[in-house]
């Protein structure tokens, strides 16, 4: 696969003001992140909602629905840090604000389901679904910023070095095929970019005392391991869908839910580990 030198700039170019808003978010402050969470939330089930529509155009979906959706993940996500707040180092590390909330969502969906008069069970399950793919990792995402600012930072830098990397090598050496999901990943680029990652992060776990050398390698592979069956996933629901992109938010990279598929499957995994694993 050959590099193709004005796709490449064109996508470098969106990456430098998209890295800009997301640093703005990260580094900022825990309002400032929240906010970018709940954009990210926001744009992600957007594009979700789209290729939801085209992949069951027949699914009736009722008026107000994805609304309520919205609203809803937002209930499940902006409460949490006004929790952590109140309850300030006794807030526990999972977010517990949210099995209070989880009752309220189905109900809320069902009601506005069957006010429509119509059928109704596809519909919830594709909403139940966008809050599962979509909510619940930003609300982990959350709850790894509560814990220390690097975490989430970690992660998404990991994440951005193993595109990088493996679009790079792919571009140079690439030549067997990955998966027949997404025809443009191969072997070579899949295998480079995860251990040019795992290597920069034992670079980093060996200069630095912030985590542990294995948390950083835990980090590592959650990013490249996780991360590419969130990409995957994500272009198995754009070919169902029979669209390039999940949108066009950033020219050479597509919609939002194109540039955090990956976070999206990353995220549960990491933080799984650094609430139960990391020593």
């Amino acid at each position: 696969m050959a590099l193709n030198v004005p796709v490449f700039f064109t996508r470098l170019g969106s990456s430098i003001v998209f890295a800009a808003i997301m640093l703005g978010g990260l580094l900022w402050n825990e309002w400032a992140f929240l906010g970018l969470v709940c954009l990210i939330n926001f744009l992600c089930l957007r594009d979700y909602f789209r290729l939801m529509q085209r992949i069951n155009p027949d699914t009736y979906c009722p008026k107000g629905l994805r609304a309520a959706v919205q609203v809803s993940s937002l209930l499940i996500i902006v409460p949490n840090l006004f929790f952590h707040h109140l309850f300030d180092s006794s807030y526990p590390q999972w977010p517990m604000l949210l099995w209070a909330v989880l009752p309220l969502i189905p109900a809320t969906l069902l009601l506005v389901s069957v006010l429509s008069k119509k059928s109704f069970l596809p519909a919830m399950l594709q909403a139940a679904g966008g809050l599962l793919y979509i909510t619940l990792p930003m609300l982990l995402l959350l709850s790894m910023r509560m814990q220390d600012m690097l975490l989430p930072i970690m992660l998404i830098l990991m994440i951005w070095s193993n595109d990088t990397m493996a679009y790079l090598v792919g571009s140079f050496i690439g030549k067997t095929p990955f998966s027949p999901i997404s025809p443009k990943k191969t072997w070579e680029g899949t295998v480079g970019g995860a251990l040019l990652t795992v290597g920069a992060a034992c670079a980093v776990g060996y200069y630095t005392q912030t985590f542990s050398m294995a948390t950083w390698i835990a980090l590592a592979l959650c990013a490249t391991i996780a991360g590419t069956f969130g990409d995957l996933l994500e272009s198995k629901l754009k070919r169902m869908a029979d669209v390039k992109d999940s949108g066009t938010l950033m020219p050479g990279h597509g919609g939002a839910l194109d540039r955090f598929d990956s976070l999206l499957i990353a995220a549960p995994f990491a933080f799984v580990y650094l609430n139960y694993f990391m020593r």
